[in-house]
């Protein structure tokens, strides 16, 4: 790796948060790309946190205890605030400084947004700078803030733990492809991704588990076969060619709408598209066209306008190296299932489906996004030069993975985001990886069944299961 550079800017004083959290807020300066050190410098933020004891006897003695880093999901999602994070009750029991660190592009750390991405140049200029958020970059800023908060420790407590979820988990494998060395051990939820496939294989294998989702939904709510025919329908009468206009700007049409099944990975996914479907259904037989309440909800499902690099990046983030672009795989890999016929051009619309269910979309994103989400749609030309570039970096290294010496702890779930065939592929890669798999937790545990997954993590750290 290239010479890795950050420097602190600022560090608040420590402050006590609800849960007896001892927290620290700090400000980063890294370059915008590492390989040129004097590019110019972005923000990063992050908080830390410890467990906070009142003490009996006040003492000036400084503990440092072993950093964990944080790697959210998304890609694009900020980091909780420390009383939110689902690890910070058992692991800073184990003794843990808990750092939360915004990935570039996130939360407070340099913002990506249609406004500040204008501030950037034009189509042209604003994908060449978001070529470098992807998780390549994404460790070298974390290698870059590890150096520079441990610059004056021992050698033996220079290296920090990891804990990836989701993409976070992808990055984690980027992190022990290239900079190992600064890693004491790694666990990793929900993001044992394939480590050689591209977008159209990785869609082809979670098309399936979609599918088999929107089984499971149906067979929940048998109603809602025809109940979703008809709200499409209605959608189309009120909406025109368009769309339905929304709150913030965006349109709803049916595939809009069918996004809403990305929810179906989560635990009470089902339950809370059913919830959208009885209160569209309740708008429309009270007033005959939906409410604003309706369509906000809608509108704000899966934060496509507040997060759009997890829109702008997505696909690329599934491609591993050069020559892999990808051109949109999720709308050529959907429309030729029967299950997604109304992903293409020709599609006859709900009433062609006789008796068959409407099938809703999962963590795939298609063009269509940028018509019909407000932000995104200031960034459509963007969007296509990224789908188009096929000369990424690559995003882990086989050999590397396959003599890791770094202690690695992963949970697999019944994942409709990650597949859990390739997972398994994933970590017979992984020279050294333990995995706790069960297909009876969603892609979500980690916050939503927290206390069932980290004691897992944690009894293959410790070697007690037998």
């Amino acid at each position: 790796m290239a010479p890795i550079i950050a420097r602190l800017v600022s560090e608040s004083k420590p402050y006590v948060v609800p849960g007896k959290l001892l927290v620290k807020e700090l400000w980063f300066e890294v370059p915008l790309d590492h390989s040129e050190p004097k590019s110019k410098p972005i923000k990063l933020f992050a908080r830390s946190a410890v467990k906070y004891e009142r003490p009996i006897v006040e003492s000036s003695e400084v503990v440092q205890r072993p950093y964990l880093l944080f790697l959210q999901g998304g890609p694009g999602g900020g980091c909780p605030a420390p009383q939110d994070s689902p690890l910070s009750g058992q692991m800073l029991e184990r003794g843990y400084e808990l750092l939360l660190l915004d990935q570039r592009g996130t939360g407070l750390s340099s913002t990506v947004s249609a406004n500040t991405l204008e501030l950037i140049g034009g189509p042209k200029e604003q994908a060449e700078y978001l070529k470098l958020f992807r998780a390549d970059t994404i460790v070298k800023d974390s290698e870059a803030v590890r150096l520079c908060l441990t610059k004056d420790y021992p050698p033996d407590k220079k290296k920090w733990s990891i804990f990836g979820q989701s993409f976070g988990g992808m990055t984690s494998l980027t992190y022990l492809s290239f900079a190992p060395e600064g890693l004491r051990e790694s666990f990793i939820t929900g993001g044992l991704s394939a480590l050689d496939k591209g977008p159209e294989d990785i869609y082809r294998a979670t098309f399936q588990r979609c599918i088999e989702r929107n089984d499971a939904y149906y067979r929940k709510f048998p109603g809602d076969i025809a109940t979703v025919k008809w709200l499409a329908e209605k959608i189309i009468e009120l909406g025109g060619e368009k769309g339905i206009p929304l709150p913030a700007g965006g349109f709803l049409t049916v595939p809009r709408f069918l996004t809403v099944g990305l929810n179906f990975g989560a635990h009470g996914g089902v339950d809370r598209v059913h919830s959208y479907i009885v209160r569209m259904k309740a708008d429309l037989d009270i007033f005959g066209t939906f409410s604003r309440y309706t369509l906000h909800e809608l509108e704000q499902d899966n934060q496509w306008d507040t997060a759009p690099i997890y829109t702008l990046l997505h696909e690329p983030c599934w491609c591993p190296g050069p020559g892999i672009a990808g051109k949109w795989a999720a709308e050529r890999v959907g429309a030729s299932l029967n299950e997604y016929e109304w992903l293409r051009k020709d599609w006859a619309g709900p009433t062609s489906l006789g008796d068959k269910p409407l099938y809703f979309s999962g963590e795939m994103i298609y063009p269509f996004h940028f018509e019909t989400c407000s932000e995104l749609i200031k960034l459509k030309e963007t969007a296509d030069i990224l789908a188009r570039f096929d000369q990424w970096p690559s995003l882990y290294d086989m050999e590397q993975l396959s003599k890791n010496e770094v202690p690695v702890y992963a949970a697999a779930y019944n994942d409709m985001y990650v597949d859990p065939a390739l997972a398994r592929i994933t970590a017979s890669r992984v020279k050294g990886i333990k995995v706790f798999e069960t297909n009876v937790l969603y892609h979500n545990a980690l916050r939503a069944r927290s206390d069932e997954v980290i004691p897992q993590l944690l009894k293959l750290r410790d070697d007690s299961i037998d």
